[in-house]
Parts: C-alpha cells; structure tokens; sequence
C-alpha cells in the first residue's frame, strides 16, 4: 500500500471480491475510469442482482443534497446483508460538508463510496475526515510509460493476448485515456472475431489507415527524414480518411507522443540505459527501442524544442485557429518536424 495515494486499484478489487467490506470509501482523483471499474466489481460482489432494488444507490452529487444523501446511507438493508451506496462527484454535493460527521461514525451495515473525479482539498472538511477515518484512494493519471502495461494486462484479463507492436500502437493512439483505451480495445476484440491474438493489423483496420499507410509509418518517415515517404503517408491518410480534420488532430497528438519520447533519450541518463530500461524509460517494448535511439540521434534538444513548438501551432490551427486547409497544415508541420539535415532546401 502506498502511503501517498491510498490501496491500489489491485488491492481494493481484491478485497471486494473477497467479499472484505469497509463501510465507508473516499475515492479521488482525475482517472475515473478505475473508479468506475472498483464501483462495478463492489456492486457485483457487495449484493446479489435480486437485492439491488432495495439496497443499491448510485447517486450524482450535482444532482442531489447531502441530508438526503446522508438519509440513504444511514438505511438498513431490506433482506440482504449490506445496503450498498455510491456517490459520484461528491464534490458537486451540495452541502456535503455534513458528512464530516457521518465519516466519523459511518452506518456499519452499509458499503458507502464517495468518489471525487478531482483531487479535492484535502484539508477542508469533510475531506479531512473523510482521509482520516475512510479507507481511501487517490486514482491519478497514468504515466505515458504505464500505459502498454496496463493495455496488455487489460486486454488479457479479457482472455485475449496481444502483440508487442499493436500494445505501442494503441498506446501512442490513446495517450493516457484509459476510457479509450478500454473502448479501442473492445472495438479490436470485435475486429478479431475467432482469434484469440490481437494485432497491429487489427488496430490498423480498427482506425480506418492501412498497413502501408498509417500515422505510424509516418512518424518513422519523420524520425528517418524520408520527406517524400512522409508527404505521401499524410496525403494518404487524410485522403482515406472521413472527416480529414478530426485525422489531422489525432495525427498531430500521436507526433507529439514521439517527440516526447525523442525528448526523453536526450537525457544524459539515458545513454548508460540498457534496452530494458530504456525501454521502461520512454514507454515502448524493448522490440522498438533501436528505431526510437537512431531517430533520437538525429535531432539536438533545440531541434526537438522546435518540433514541439511546430505542433502546437498546427494542434491550435486544426482545431480551429485557422481557415487553412489540413493537408497544408500537415503538410508545413511534416517540413518543421523532419530532422534538420533532412529538411528541404526551401524550408
């Protein structure tokens, strides 16, 4: 357990499916999904589907007042061991700060979730009671670098496996959104019908690019300084694609992924990493980390500076700063983002 964030996500579900029960949990932070996830296995494990109508509330803050909410969760069960209570963005309770006493002396016959989709402040009541006498959690964003872990071990509790290269390709996709992460995932297991393996292939045809051509493709087009590959990739692309603007922009956050991990092997510390660690270190399988070195080497931090401020101009122009066509934009951001010596002359 963690001293700074609280039991694991690992950990409470655990629990719960052990049928070990606290009565009260104080559930924060900006990664809902998790949150989302420990509600459904409390639910499931916490009371039978027969004993929901009596003994289950899931609540909205926004759409409720703490002394009925407070009523609820002093109730007792009708026919089941255990009344089972929820309450999602708690921070939106209107006069929440009652519960300070309840976290104090909660029902004993009830399991209550209160789960803030923000870090609140912790010092002001009823959150410092709440830290004080609940068993809590703080749920905060994953680190680009954890991402193809949980992806694996996600689309393996599903019973599927999942290859090294379709885990990056669908960790430089989602970032680290584990609601789409989660929601790619099923759309994949969708696409392999039968097959029990999950593949590049699969998330290639999930998004509607090609094996040829894909933002994948092109950010190695990019790093390798291939100018024609990488303007044929993009015009590709965008000409396969449905709504060519809403491409632009996935393209532009997927660049900005690889550039963060160029940025990283720019460290001095980098340099003594063996494979593994480095691979740790940027947040790829090992399989990948020679093609991200070599790409690294062809840039200086000032170049990757520059790189970034290229993708930011052209983010904020494709989501609207801008009347200029997306083929144009990524056309101006494929030259600003070559490597230097591979730029053309005209640049």
């Amino acid at each position: 357990m963690a001293k700074d964030t609280g039991p694991s996500f690992d950990d409470l579900a655990t629990a719960f499916r052990h049928e070990n029960f606290e009565p009260l949990y104080f559930l924060f932070g900006e990664e809902t999904f998790r949150i989302s996830k420990l509600q459904d296995v409390l639910i499931e494990h916490a009371l039978t589907p027969e004993q929901h109508d009596f003994n289950l509330d899931v609540i909205y803050g926004s759409e409720a007042e703490a002394s009925d909410v407070l009523g609820i969760c002093r109730g007792f069960p009708t026919m089941a061991p255990r009344r089972v209570v929820v309450v999602r963005e708690f921070e939106k309770l209107e006069n929440n700060r009652q519960f300070k006493t309840y976290a104090e002396q909660p029902n004993p016959q009830a399991v209550v979730v209160l789960a803030c989709s923000t870090k609140p402040n912790l010092s002001a009541h009823p959150y410092r009671a709440l830290k004080e006498h609940a068993t809590w959690s703080q749920f905060k964003s994953l680190y680009d670098n954890e991402m193809p872990g949980w992806i694996k071990k996600h689309v393996e509790g599903k019973g599927y496996a999942i290859e090294p290269k379709a885990v990056q390709m669908l960790a430089d996709y989602v970032g680290t959104d584990l609601q789409t992460a989660a929601s790619e995932i099923e759309k994949l297991i969708t696409f392999a019908g039968d097959r029990s393996r999950l593949t590049a292939d699969d998330v290639l045809a999930a998004s509607g690019q090609t094996r040829e051509f894909n933002v994948f493709e092109l950010q190695s087009a990019i790093g390798e300084g291939r100018y024609d590959d990488a303007m044929r990739i993009v015009t590709r692309i965008l000409q396969q694609a449905s709504n060519p603007r809403s491409e632009g922009i996935m393209i532009v956050a997927v660049l900005n992924g690889y550039f963060d991990k160029l940025w990283k092997l720019q460290a001095p510390a980098a340099k003594t990493m063996n494979k593994y660690k480095m691979a740790g270190h940027i947040g790829v399988s090992p399989y990948f980390v020679e093609e991200y070195k070599h790409a690294a080497r062809r840039y200086s931090r000032s170049a990757i500076g520059d790189a970034y401020a290229a993708l930011l101009a052209a983010d904020y122009e494709l989501k609207g700063g801008a009347e200029r066509d997306t083929r144009l934009i990524l056309s101006l951001l494929v030259r600003r983002l070559l490597p230097p010596k591979a730029r053309p002359m005209a640049v």
